[in-house]
């Protein structure tokens, strides 16, 4: 059986990655027939969770020998 061989990857590969998630989301408006809407620069930043991403970061910090105490800032 002939093994594929994957082609080496140049420095001009990497303005193709968006390409497949640019094809779904035309796909999904045109089949839908509806208009395009702009999730804008922030959407993943308001899906983001606080609580889990400050639990992940103190696991982060423990992990690299420090001691964590977290206590809540005044609301300014």
């Amino acid at each position: 059986m002939t093994r594929l061989r994957r082609r080496p990857q140049g420095p001009g590969q990497g303005h193709r990655s968006g390409a497949p998630s640019i094809l779904v989301a035309a796909w999904h408006i045109l089949s839908k027939q509806v208009p395009h809407a702009e999730l804008g620069g922030d959407y993943f930043d308001r899906r983001r969770d606080p609580e889990r991403e400050t639990r992940a970061l103190i696991r982060k910090l423990e992990r690299m020998g420090h001691t964590v105490t977290l206590t809540k800032a005044d609301a300014a």
